[in-house]
């Protein structure tokens, strides 16, 4: 009774749009009278009014997940056109306004072909109808609006772009991205509180670089677990030379990782090192790309394990991709200068000096050995007499 005296408050309190306001709006729902927008943060669903008016009921008569909170009720929009009952709650699993969570997985594909085992989150739930006729019967008939988001937790980090696998997407169930919560940043320090600004000429060979890769606004369910980085002179991943910082189960002899897959927060160092193939530049150029993972805290330790991946020696970059996001890391410019040598190339007019000391050199030799020739001729008679 108590619960039924709260339906009947809030409907007075609704701004009570009519039937006859509605229109040609005003007919039976149908299934395609849901929207829904699976964001970064936050889930928005937007149910048209006029069918729930048609029906029997209201925007306030509309519970989501039988939640009561009123940051979780539903507010009438009637600036668009038809005019529709928004709900808007938070990725979290403590305020998801009962949503249920739920995580599945499968063998990568695409660019996370390397990977046999990608996790994506679920995000459902249903919005209902609460009938406030008193009696043994009613005449009007229940209305559920069921959403569904799935959020992909494998992702392509760089320093420019974020690449995020190709998925379909319906009316009701919808797939949504991590995206905007994820970034990388480099850092010239061990404590991470000095962001690397790299001059016009490039940062010395063997500078320690330290990035980070870190989730923002993100639900403390998940850690940041880094799969795969690796730097390449495209600031997009192709198929341009590229050089794996580390892999699954291996890691270059320089690379260091300080912290992967135990918060919300991703960390390595690397010693700066230019590209050969940039010899002949005055600095050699190039940007990082990571392929990072967002798993559960409870689940990350098994992607740690080499048994449970797949290793390749190159990445199809190509396959898979539908958008990119741009992010705000700086591109890494290291010095190329050579070694030169210390002696200096002989000059027009040193060639001309040599030339003349070396005729005369030649002449020299040549009549000590007309003279040591008569000696010899000379000795040689004597000796016959």
């Amino acid at each position: 009774m108590e619960i039924l005296l709260i339906f009947l408050s809030l409907i007075v309190r609704s701004s009570q749009l009519t039937l006859n306001e509605c229109g040609t709006e005003a007919r039976r729902p149908e299934i395609s009278d849901i929207a829904v927008k699976c964001g970064t943060s936050s889930i928005d669903l937007a149910i048209e009014i006029c069918p729930v008016i048609y029906t029997g009921f209201n925007e306030t008569l509309l519970i989501l997940n039988h939640m009561l909170d009123p940051v979780c009720r539903a507010t009438l929009d009637d600036s668009v056109m038809p005019p529709v009952a928004r709900f808007n709650f938070p990725l979290n699993m403590t305020h998801a306004c009962g949503s249920i969570f739920r995580t599945t997985s499968a063998a990568g594909t695409g660019i996370f072909s390397d990977f046999s085992n990608i996790q994506t989150v679920n995000i459902s739930g249903v919005v209902r109808s609460i009938d406030p006729t008193t009696g043994t019967i009613t005449y009007n008939a229940e209305l559920k609006y069921y959403y569904s988001c799935a959020y992909p937790l494998e992702y392509l980090v760089n320093n420019t772009q974020i690449d995020v696998s190709a998925s379909s997407i319906s009316i009701k169930d919808n797939n949504g991205s991590f995206i905007s919560t994820l970034s990388m940043e480099l850092f010239s320090d061990a404590n991470y509180t000095k962001p690397m600004v790299i001059p016009q000429l490039g940062i010395e060979l063997r500078t320690s670089v330290y990035v980070e890769v870190k989730a923002t606004n993100l639900t403390g369910q998940y850690h940041v677990l880094l799969d795969r980085c690796y730097a390449s002179i495209s600031p997009l991943p192709s198929n341009s030379s590229f050089f794996n910082l580390f892999v699954p189960c291996s890691k270059d002899r320089f690379t260091t990782m300080i912290e992967n897959g135990d918060s919300q927060s991703a960390r390595f160092r690397f010693p700066a090192f230019r590209f050969i193939e940039q010899q002949n530049e005055t600095v050699s150029t190039y940007y990082l790309h990571c392929i990072t993972r967002l798993c559960e805290r409870s689940t990350c330790s098994t992607f740690k394990q080499c048994s449970s991946r797949r290793k390749r020696s190159t990445l199809d970059t190509t396959a898979g991709i539908t958008k990119t996001y741009t992010i705000t890391s700086p591109e890494i410019v290291t010095k190329a200068d050579s070694i030169e040598s210390k002696e200096k190339p002989l000059l027009a007019d040193e060639e001309d000096d040599s030339a003349v000391g070396l005729g005369v050199a030649v002449g020299i030799l040549a009549f000590a050995c007309i003279i040591a020739l008569s000696v010899a001729a000379i000795f040689y008679k004597r000796l016959r007499n």
